[in-house]
C-alpha cells in the first residue's frame, strides 16, 4: 500500500511542481519538459535496463545454475548460516537462497553491480518460494531488500573512475570516507529491519559475524592508508575485484567437473530463466522510473534543497554542503539520476572541492531504494511491501548524515 501513496505523489507533487511554475513563473516549456521526460523514462526501463539486463541475467543465472550443481553455493550457506539464521529465522540453514544471498552481497561488496543484480534476483527468486503470502513481501524479503538498498560497497570504483575523468588530483580521496558512510547505513538498516522483526542483535553470534565485519572493514582501510598509494589504490580494487570474480566463475567450473557434472547442460538450464526474469519487471520499472521522471523533471528538487538552505541559514547553521544535497535526493530514487547530479556538481564546483567530493560521497553512501523495490519485488509479483521502503530510507538518511559528517572530517 505505501507503495501505492509513494507512486501517486511522484506524479501529483510533479503536476502541482509544474502547475506552480507555470502559474507564477511563467514557464511555458515546464509541461513539455515533464512528459518529454517520461517518453525518455519509458524507453529507458525497457531499452536500457530491462533488456541488458535480459543478456547479463541470461549469463549468470547460467554460472549460478553450475554454481548450484557443483554444490559450491551450498558450502557458502554452511559458512554463513549461523549468522543468517538469526537475522533471516524464516530461510532453513539448508536453503540456496543463503547462498544466492552471499553471493548477491559479495558482488556488491566489490561493486561488481552487473553480477550482483542476477544474484539479487535469484535470491529474491528463491526467498519468494519460502513466502506463504506471494503478493506481500516476507520478513526475510524485507531484510535482505534493505540489507541491498543499504549499498554496501567496499570499493567504489566508478566514483574514482569518474573523479579521474574530470581531473581530480587525487580520485581516491573518497575512498575511506565513502566505505564509512556506505558501512553506517547498512548497520541502520539491520538495526531498523531488526527493531520492526524483533530480531536479537546482541545474540553472541550476531555480535561476533557483525565485529568481525567491522573490523575487517577498518582493518582494510589501515592497509590500504598505510601501505598503498593514491594509485595503487585504484589499480589493487580494479585488478582485486575483477579477478575474484572470474576466480569464481573458475571455482564453480571446476568443482562442477569433479562432481561430474555437464556444465554446458547445467548452464542452458540456468540461463533459461534470464529473459523470462527480464520481461516480468518491464512493467515495474516502466512505472517507477516514469515517475520518478514526472517528480525529478517538474523541479522539485530545486525547491527542496531551496527549502533546506533557507532553514539551516536561518538556524545558524553551515550551509555550504546544501549544493550537494540534489545528488542525496536523487539517489534513493535514480542511479543515473544520482550519478548526473555528482558530476554536474563536480563540473560545476570542481572536483577537488568540498561540494564535488561530497556529492561522490553522497553517490557512494547508498543504493537506489525505489529501483530495487521496483526491480525486485517486481520480479517475484510482489505488491505489498510493508515496511521495506521506510527501513529502506533509514538507512539511507543514515549514509546521508554519516557521508556530511566524514565530509566535514575529511575535506571540511
Amino acid at each position: 500500500m505505501s507503495l501505492n501513496y509513494i507512486w501517486s505523489g511522484f506524479f501529483l507533487v510533479g503536476f502541482a511542481a509544474a502547475f506552480a511554475q507555470w502559474l507564477f513563473l511563467g514557464d511555458t516549456e515546464i509541461f513539455k519538459k515533464v512528459i518529454d521526460g517520461t517518453f525518455d523514462a519509458a524507453r529507458m526501463g525497457v531499452m536500457d535496463i530491462a533488456l541488458p539486463l535480459a543478456g547479463v541475467m541470461t549469463l549468470w543465472l547460467g554460472i549460478m545454475n553450475i554454481g548450484e550443481k557443483a554444490g559450491v553455493i551450498g558450502w557458502l550457506a554452511k559458512v554463513i548460516a549461523p549468522f543468517f539464521s538469526r537475522i533471516f529465522p524464516e530461510v532453513p540453514k539448508d536453503h540456496p537462497a543463503t547462498g544466492h544471498m552471499v553471493m548477491n552481497f559479495s558482488a556488491n561488496l566489490l561493486g561488481l553491480d552487473n553480477a550482483a543484480t542476477p544474484f539479487g534476483l535469484k535470491a529474491m527468486e528463491s526467498l519468494q518460494s519460502l513466502n506463504p503470502n506471494k503478493d506481500e513481501a516476507s520478513n526475510a524479503q524485507i531484510m535482505f531488500l534493505v540489507l541491498h538498498t543499504s549499498g554496501l560497497t567496499l570499493i567504489p570504483l566508478a566514483i574514482m573512475a569518474q573523479r579521474a575523468i574530470l581531473g581530480a588530483a587525487d580520485p581516491s580521496d573518497i575512498f575511506i570516507p565513502c566505505m564509512i558512510a556506505t558501512y553506517a547505513a547498512t548497520l541502520a538498516g539491520i538495526v531498523a529491519v531488526s527493531i520492526r522483526q524483533r530480531i536479537n542483535l546482541f545474540d553472541r553470534v550476531v555480535l561476533t559475524w557483525l565485529g568481525g565485519m567491522t573490523g575487517a572493514i577498518v582493518a582494510l582501510i589501515w592497509y590500504f592508508t598505510q601501505y598503498l598509494s593514491k594509485g595503487e589504490i585504484e589499480v589493487v580494487s580494479k585488478v582485486v575485484s575483477n579477478m575474484i570474480l572470474m576466480g569464481v566463475i573458475g571455482v564453480f567450473l571446476i568443482k562442477a567437473h569433479l562432481r561430474k557434472v555437464n556444465v554446458y547442460e547445467a548452464f542452458i538450464e540456468g540461463a533459461k530463466g534470464g529473459i523470462q526474469t527480464s520481461l516480468t519487471v518491464i512493467p515495474y520499472l516502466v512505472g517507477m522510473l516514469v515517475a520518478i521522471s514526472v517528480f525529478r523533471n517538474a523541479g522539485v528538487f530545486g525547491f527542496i534543497v531551496s527549502g533546506f538552505e533557507w532553514i539551516f541559514s536561518a538556524l545558524g547553521l553551515r550551509t555550504d554542503f546544501v549544493p550537494a544535497l540534489p545528488t542525496a535526493l536523487m539517489k534513493p530514487l535514480s542511479g543515473s539520476g544520482s550519478k548526473a547530479m555528482m558530476i554536474d556538481a563536480m563540473t560545476t564546483y570542481g572536483p577537488d572541492s568540498f561540494v564535488g567530493r561530497l556529492a561522490c560521497i553522497f553517490q557512494g553512501s547508498a543504493d537506489t531504494t525505489f529501483y530495487i523495490v521496483a526491480l525486485y519485488f517486481g520480479s517475484v509479483g510482489i505488491r505489498r511491501t510493508r515496511y521495506a521502503i521506510s527501513c529502506g530510507l533509514i538507512a539511507d538518511l543514515a549514509g546521508v548524515l554519516t557521508a556530511i559528517g566524514v565530509a566535514y572530517l575529511f575535506f571540511g
